[in-house]
């Protein structure tokens, strides 16, 4: 039994040259596209008039799909499955894997997106501010938030202070996408050269991490340090979303182009680098004596 037509599909919109900059949503739209699938995509950016009150959200004739579970039986009916050639024990190992996602790195990006002050106040909140509409933009930011607290509160309510928090569930996340980088290897995918769903799974928790402009950006920086991660993601955007990533890719361009030529045209912006190259430099010698580094060179 085959699927007509193209598959239609409300979302939360896109940035950074990703299709969505939602997990769930990211999820879904890799999942159809590893299916091969069109789909008619409509970026709501507002889940108040969803049938559950959130997003995505596949609008079928007979009924609505709104979990990555649904998903993936509806896909089965369908006969459309990408796991179809995996063994008994790559089936278990990609749940074991899922689980790993959900419970240590699940709550990091919780943390990271909606509890760090710094990024909740410089990327997040001012980023769905902006999408929503009056006055769904005064709710839904705050609603997301406490939704994170919610879920930090029940993982670690043994936990004294904010602090201890902060360092375990980035310190968790760490491990989990060491030990995922480790599995992946050198091999394209998961399970080598053809994508599963535990691709569109891990393209989901990896790409808005790796992507997003972060004022804080400690666990962001040990994802960069996972440089097979780094060429994961980039394979995935290239091969399924590949208009979103050069459409991204050339405006950035344009900008730090157009930015360089700025500077060469401005004697006033040239001439306050030199200042500043030359205050860190002064700035360094000054930490070097006062320390005695430089009598220990001697």
């Amino acid at each position: 039994m085959s699927i007509r037509g193209p598959i239609r599909i409300d979302v939360w919109k896109g940035d950074w040259g990703l299709p969505s900059v939602d997990l769930e949503c990211l999820q879904f739209l890799a999942y159809i596209k590893i299916n091969a699938l069109d789909m008619k995509i409509t970026n709501v950016n507002n889940p108040y008039f969803t049938p559950e009150g959130k997003l995505p959200v596949i609008r079928l004739k007979e009924r609505n799909i709104t979990r990555f579970e649904d998903l993936v039986k509806y896909m089965e009916e369908k006969n459309m499955n990408p796991d179809y050639g995996l063994n008994r024990k790559q089936v278990a190992e990609a749940q074991a894997y899922r689980t790993l996602l959900k419970e240590k790195l699940l709550p990091a990006l919780q943390y990271v997106w909606w509890l760090d002050q710094s990024n909740e106040t410089g990327v997040t909140t001012p980023w769905y501010s902006r999408i929503l509409p009056i006055p769904f933009n005064f709710y839904y930011p705050g609603k997301f938030k406490r939704d994170a607290e919610s879920m930090l509160t029940a993982l670690f309510d043994n936990y004294e202070n904010d602090k201890d928090i902060e360092s375990k569930v980035i310190g968790d996340a760490e491990k989990c996408l060491t030990a995922i980088s480790v599995r992946l290897g050198s091999s394209d995918f998961i399970f080598g050269f053809h994508p599963t769903s535990i691709d569109a799974t891990l393209y989901a928790y990896l790409a808005p991490l790796l992507k997003a402009p972060l004022r804080s950006t400690a666990l962001q920086n040990h994802l960069k340090a996972c440089t097979n991660l780094n060429g994961y993601v980039y394979r995935m955007s290239k091969r399924y979303f590949s208009q979103e990533y050069n459409e991204y890719e050339a405006k950035r361009k344009k900008e730090m182009e157009a930015q360089k030529e700025q500077v060469e045209q401005d004697p006033t912006l040239r001439r306050n680098q030199f200042i500043a190259v030359f205050v860190a430099l002064v700035a360094m010698y000054g930490y070097a004596v006062s320390t005695g580094a430089l009598q220990k060179l001697h």
